[in-house]
This record gives structure tokens, C-alpha cells and sequence, in this order.
């Protein structure tokens, strides 16, 4: 396997550091974070429109670019590097991945063009109140009506919603602000797959306070809610599953930015902070400490390059193993290298005015995002069948 990039990947990644370093800078992100939306809608339609980052991995015939996931590992690798505010991994990572995976061929044609060209927010609901993401976690239920009720899906498109859902899920990424929500619901068959839109009734969405606030969350409720079966009833689990996957290697590059962009920094400071008269970075312990977090970094880059590759080569096995590798490690390595580049910066790294704690409370929360380290070691060893 050759892990290397292209000329043309190698562009992309300066077109898109370039734009974010424009538009998610510092300022831009605490602006954002305090922000109860939590993202700019006229950057987020720049994204669409003049990048086609929504669209670059969807296919040219639902209106993408029809890039592969090495592509789509370079812009999320940078919006960790920027910590970018913006329902980004929502709407990509998750929700138009689960669209593409599942057998509904006309749900796609109606839902993918508005994600691709950056008009539509979406997102995935899948985690309720246990926080498992595992099947067995799903209880919300959903019921086919007698007659149907008219209902109108994201993308202006009208479909017979015959059926209701009814309960709750949490932990939901951008849900309080998504036009289109993907709902994981239990029915008699199995597991199924859901399209709400945002403005069906019943449909109740409450942000949620959050460690990062750089990456909104919420609970949704639905009482009675009208959805739209994506899919053959009872089929949507693998298609979940494989959802889970994508998402996990995509977040991992994310991670790989954010840790690159903390040691950056970590470097920087140290090469002008002084003490006795010399610069600390000649200090043994921050030498040592900048060449660990290297380490860390590197091996975090090439367990998440490894499950991108996986992604595009389509190998079902390895996509599996490589998501729960990449995600098990790259989680940890993100938090460990936000913790040592406070370390670095010491007293001022803990103020609110360095941005040292965002990439920190950034790195918390995505070890989290889709289950913990130790979830997902589990899940390696099931795979590798230990």
C-alpha cells in the first residue's frame, strides 16, 4: 500500500488551509463557540459553493465531486488543525455517509444534492441516553401508521410519511440545528433507518451544555413524529455500522490535525519563551517532551492514513479493523499531545485567553464522540478475533 499523496491532495490541502485560515481563525472560533448555532451559515455555504467540500467524496450523479476518502481525509485532517466550527463531520462523517450506504436509491437523488452543495445540514441521531452506540443501545421505536400522513423531506421533495417515531436521542452532533435528521429506530423487524425534517411535528431539539463548545450537541425528542423510511424496514444496521466506521477514520485525521496544530504551537512557545537567560526549548524536559509528542503524533498519522487508504481500497475486513485502530489510538494520542503542549506553555496555557485549553477541550470531547478508547480496542479484538 502507497501512503502517499498526490499533487492534486497536496493542493487540496493548501486551497483548504488557506480558506480556514481565513475564516477559522482564533477569533473566529471563539466567536463561533459562544455562538448558540455554533457556525457562520454564510462560511458554511463558501464551503459548498466555492470548495465543494460538502460534495467532494459524494458521487458526481447526486451532484459531488466523486473524490475518494483520502481526499476527504485531508480536509478533515485540516479543520482539526483549525477547529473548525462548523456541523462539517456531522453532515459528511455521518449523515451523508449513511445516506449513501443505504438501498434507498431515490432518497438519495432527493437528500445528497442540497448536503453536497452546502444548502443542507444534516446529521445522524443515533446515541440515546445510555450513550451506547452499539445496536442494542437503540430503543427508540418507531410505528407504521394506518393511512400515511403527508409529509415533506429535506430537498423539497414530498414523500408519504408512514410512520411515527417516538422517544428520544441524545448526544446528537449540530441536531439543534440540522435541516434533515437521520434517526436509528427500533421497528418489528429490526433496526431502521429515518429522515425527519427539522420542521416536523413533534420534533422537539434542545442544545445541549457541552465540554467543547466548539462542537455543538443536543437532544432531540420525537412524540409521534412523522419520518421517512430510508431503506428496506430492519435493514439498517449494517448500514450503520459501516457508517460508524468511515466516520471513526475520518475523525481520526481530524484528531491527527488538531494534535499536529498543539505541537506546533508547543514548539513555537517554546523556541521564545526564556528562563535564565535561554530559550526553554534548550531545556532537556521540553526537548524531550516536544520529541514525545512527535512520536505521538506520527503514529497517529499513519494508523488514520492507514484506515483512509482502507476506505478507498474497500476492503471490508480492514475498514473494519483500521476504524476501530485508528480511532482507539488517535483518540488518546490527541489527548495526550493537548495535555503536553499546556505543560509546555505552563501557567498561560490554563488561561481562557490562550488557546491551548480549546484544542484540549477539543480533544476530550472527540475521544468520546463515537465511544470511548477502550469501546473501540474492544472492537478491534473482536474483529481481529481475540
Amino acid at each position: 500500500m502507497d501512503l502517499t499523496f498526490s499533487e492534486e491532495q497536496d493542493e487540496l490541502r493548501k486551497v483548504v488551509r488557506s480558506f480556514l485560515t481565513k475564516y477559522s481563525g482564533e477569533a473566529d472560533v471563539r466567536r463561533l463557540a459562544a455562538d448558540p448555532r455554533g457556525y457562520d451559515r454564510a462560511v458554511w455555504r463558501r464551503m459548498g459553493a466555492e470548495l465543494g467540500l460538502q460534495g467532494l467524496a459524494v458521487p458526481e450523479e447526486y451532484g459531488g465531486s466523486g473524490f475518494g476518502y483520502v481526499d476527504l481525509g485531508v480536509v478533515f485532517e485540516e479543520a482539526g488543525r483549525a477547529l473548525l466550527c462548523a456541523p462539517y463531520f456531522a453532515t459528511v462523517a455521518l449523515a451523508a455517509e449513511a445516506l449513501l450506504r443505504c438501498d434507498d436509491e431515490q432518497a438519495r437523488s432527493e437528500l445528497l444534492p442540497g448536503i453536497a452543495s452546502g444548502e443542507s445540514v444534516a446529521t445522524l441521531a443515533l446515541t440515546e441516553d445510555s450513550g451506547r452506540w452499539d445496536e442494542q443501545g437503540i430503543r427508540l421505536t418507531a410505528r407504521e401508521t394506518a393511512g400515511g400522513t403527508a409529509g415533506q423531506t429535506t430537498g423539497g421533495t414530498a414523500g408519504g410519511a408512514e410512520w411515527q417515531l417516538t422517544g428520544a436521542k441524545t448526544y446528537v452532533p449540530d441536531g439543534h440545528v440540522a435541516d434533515l435528521l437521520l434517526v436509528a429506530a427500533r421497528t418489528p423487524s429490526g433496526i431502521s433507518l429515518f429522515a425527519v425534517d427539522a420542521g416536523a411535528p413533534g420534533l422537539t431539539r434542545t442544545p445541549l451544555p457541552t465540554l467543547d463548545e466548539t462542537r455543538k450537541q443536543a437532544r432531540v425528542e420525537f412524540t409521534d413524529t412523522p419520518a421517512r423510511l430510508l431503506g428496506t424496514e430492519g435493514t439498517a444496521w449494517p448500514v450503520l455500522e459501516r457508517t460508524l466506521a468511515t466516520a471513526s477514520v475520518l475523525l481520526a485525521a481530524e484528531q491527527v490535525g488538531g494534535a499536529a496544530a498543539a505541537l506546533d504551537a508547543a514548539v513555537e512557545y517554546a523556541g521564545i519563551r526564556e528562563q535564565y537567560g535561554r530559550p526553554i526549548g534548550s531545556f532537556q524536559g521540553i526537548k524531550h517532551k516536544c520529541a514525545d509528542m512527535l512520536v505521538e503524533i506520527e503514529s497517529a498519522r499513519s494508523a488514520a492514513y492507514g484506515g483512509l487508504w482502507a476506505l478507498d481500497a474497500g476492503d471490508e475486513t480492514e475498514i473494519a479493523v483500521s476504524a476501530a485502530l485508528a480511532q482507539a489510538f488517535c483518540s488518546e494520542a490527541f489527548t495526550r499531545v493537548a495535555g503536553d503542549n499546556i505543560q509546555v506553555h505552563g501557567g498561560i496555557g490554563f488561561t481562557w485567553e490562550h488557546p491551548a485549553h480549546l484544542y484540549l477541550k477539543r480533544a476530550k470531547s472527540s475521544e468520546v464522540l463515537l465511544g470511548t478508547p477502550s469501546y473501540h480496542r474492544e472492537l478491534l479484538a473482536t474483529r481481529l478475533g481475540i
